[in-house]
Order: structure tokens, then C-alpha cells, then sequence
């Protein structure tokens, strides 16, 4: 058997085009390689059009307890125009590896199952959660993966989460937690007239800015040890039409809270409408709470990475909880969560690319972890 080399692997999954939500091969590779190094595959497809359908991969190997899991995305982002070369055609130019999802995630999934290939003796079970629908509406992707798990009784007893999560060299950042996000739109009613006679109108622009001045004043809360204060963002603000002199029927704002673990999803919805219920009464208010904020105490999970972090490449890697929302915010229901994986400087960026040398280190850090884990 042919050792499983993570640049190779990495190439080949690059070569996928699998912009959420289509597959686009990208798992045939990975399903081909992993029974290839004893393990059993399942694949199956979950959701229907536009924001599917998803194709999902949960592979295992060994039995019993403990329990390790790696979870990752095969898809990526739209590569988007001016890139020095083809996205999806990868290509080693010096040091780098370039192509779509060479950071976010694929290198990390390749870099995982060489060191899967190495610890082929093991405790228990090792298991990888792979989704296609991490960078899309997240439906029909990773909650559909943990819905199949539940209807057959499997449940990990620690993830690591493959997200790119180092920021300026591989493994100065691991994170245990990630902050909760909601986005709201609020529509504000308003009755349009002629700007001459405004006591013929009512202009929901006025309540509008109103309103805005007054959610960016509501208190949230100051932070914590482990999370940086709750924020609420206005995104968009519209109303009008292309007529100077017509006050408007109507006016629109969205806004985006990221939120710790001091909040919850609702009780800030729950706010946020009762403040636009008094300044503005009608307005219509709907929300999307996109994840809850988590957190995974430091302890033996997080010990396990730094440590593999530490023996091979010197760095004591900082726990951290800054950063958008992954996929974790879900796995984290099950148990023990961490993230760990490449530097992220590039990811979602033109001419995403990949130190070729930070691969290899990764697979090793990553065999490291596996032999702790599982023994």
C-alpha cells in the first residue's frame, strides 16, 4: 500500500470543483482513499434544490470506545475572477500550493487521512463527519450528518474540527469556542406622500434612523474570560424609489448580532423586536439565528492538540474564541469540540494557497493527535 501523501491528496481534491452544494467528485477521491486504509464508508445525499442537494460522508474505523472524530468540508466557495491561474487546476508555485479550498478545508482533509494512514493500530474508534454544505445555508450538510448518526447510536466522545484556525503560523491558534450569530430584518411601515405635504405621509425613513440609534444602544454585555463583548451590526439600510420628492410607504434595515455565551439567539430577537415594536408599531421583524454561542473548557481535548502542537513545531498555540461560525456550533451538542487546522490568511481570498511544508507539519500534528487519543 502506498503511503498517502497529503500534497498529492490535496491536489487531487482541489481538482473537484465542489462549489456548495455539488460534489463534483470530490468525495469519490476521499471514499476511494479511505477504504483503501480500513474504512468503512457511508455516503448519502440530503435536501433538495436551491440549497441542495447536499451529498454527506461519515467513514469508521475500529469499534468501541474511546471515540475520535474529525470533521471537515469538501466544498468551497465561488473562486471569483482574477486569479493568477486556474482555481481548480492546482499548481505548486515555490513553496505554495494554489487552488480553491487549499486552506478552507481540503488540505486539512488530506493531511488528516495520511495521518489516518499511519495510525492504522488504534483503540477503539476513528471516525471523519464530512459535509458538503458547510460554506452554503449549513441544512442539509453536518445536522443532517448528526441526524443519521442519532438514528444509529453513534456518538463521538471528542471532535476535532479541521477549520483553518491558525493566523500568522501553523498552530499558534486552536479554538474552543466559536460566538453565536443571528441576522435580522426589520421592515418598518410608513404611509408615502409628496415631500411637499409630509402631513399627508408618514416617513418610516425618520422612525427608521430612529430605531437604528437605539439598537446600537441597547446594553449587551462586556465580554468574558473567554469571549470578546457581543456586538449588533445594521448591514443594509433601503427604502424610497428613484423619485426625489416621494416620501416612501416602506423602509428596510437588516443587522447581524455575534453574540457569547452571556446571550441566547431568541432572548436577543425577543429585544430587538420589543425596541422596534415601540418606536415603529407594525414593523415587522424576522430573524435567522444562524448558531448559538459555545464553549469547550479547556481540558483533555484541548490538551491533546496543544501538546501535539507543541512536540511538533515548538509553538504554545493560544485558545481562542474570535472568528465567524463553523460547523462546530453543531458537533458541539454531541460532545467535546476543538478546532485546529492551516493558517487562514488566504481562505476565500484570490490565489488561495497553502505552504507545501505546513502540510506535511499538519499531517504530522494530526497522527500526533490520533495516537493520544485513541492510543
Amino acid at each position: 500500500m502506498t503511503a498517502i501523501d497529503p500534497v498529492d491528496l490535496t491536489r487531487r481534491l482541489i481538482a473537484c470543483p465542489s462549489v456548495t452544494p455539488l460534489e463534483a467528485g470530490v468525495l469519490n477521491v476521499l471514499e476511494a482513499e479511505l477504504r483503501t486504509i480500513g474504512f468503512e464508508v457511508h455516503r448519502f445525499t440530503a435536501g433538495e434544490a436551491p440549497d441542495g442537494p447536499v451529498e454527506n460522508l461519515f467513514a469508521t474505523r475500529g469499534s468501541g470506545a474511546p471515540h475520535f472524530a474529525f470533521a471537515g468540508h469538501v466544498d468551497v466557495v465561488p473562486a471569483g475572477a482574477g486569479w493568477s491561474s486556474n482555481p481548480f487546476e492546482p499548481e505548486i508555485r515555490g513553496d505554495l500550493l494554489y487552488g480553491r479550498g487549499a486552506v478552507d478545508m481540503k488540505g486539512a482533509i488530506a493531511a488528516f487521512l495520511a495521518a489516518c494512514e499511519r495510525t492504522a493500530e488504534h483503540k477503539g474508534t476513528l471516525s471523519l463527519i464530512i459535509t458538503g454544505d458547510e460554506e452554503g445555508p449549513a441544512v442539509h450538510g453536518t445536522v443532517a450528518l448528526m441526524d443519521w448518526m442519532a438514528a444509529r447510536g453513534i456518538r463521538p466522545d471528542m471532535i476535532l474540527v479541521g477549520e483553518p484556525t491558525s493566523e500568522h503560523r501553523l498552530g499558534d491558534t486552536v479554538k474552543i469556542g466559536r460566538r453565536g450569530s443571528v441576522n435580522i430584518w426589520i421592515d418598518l411601515p410608513g404611509t408615502q406622500g409628496h415631500v411637499a405635504y409630509p402631513h399627508l405621509a408618514d416617513n418610516p425613513i425618520t422612525k427608521l434612523g430612529a430605531l437604528i440609534q437605539a439598537l446600537k444602544a441597547m446594553p449587551l454585555d462586556e465580554g468574558n474570560d473567554w469571549f470578546q463583548p457581543s456586538n449588533l451590526e445594521v448591514t443594509e439600510v433601503s427604502g424610497g424609489s428613484s423619485a426625489c420628492n416621494v416620501i416612501p410607504g416602506v423602509a428596510h434595515a437588516r443587522l447581524n448580532i455575534r453574540f457569547n455565551d452571556m446571550q441566547k439567539g431568541a432572548g436577543l430577537v425577543a429585544r430587538v423586536r420589543a425596541i422596534a415594536e415601540d418606536i415603529a408599531p407594525g414593523a415587522k421583524v424576522e430573524a435567522k439565528i444562524s448558531g448559538e454561542a459555545f464553549l469547550t473548557a479547556p481540558g483533555a481535548l484541548s490538551g491533546i492538540v496543544t501538546d501535539a502542537i507543541r512536540s511538533e513545531t515548538g509553538l504554545d498555540a493560544t485558545l481562542s474564541t474570535s472568528g465567524g461560525t463553523s460547523d462546530a456550533r453543531f458537533l458541539s451538542k454531541l460532545c467535546p469540540v476543538v478546532e485546529f487546522g492551516l493558517p487562514n490568511a488566504t481562505m476565500h481570498k484570490l490565489d488561495e494557497a497553502v505552504a507545501v511544508e505546513d502540510l506535511a507539519i499538519l499531517a504530522a500534528i494530526y497522527e500526533r493527535i490520533i495516537r493520544a487519543a485513541l492510543g
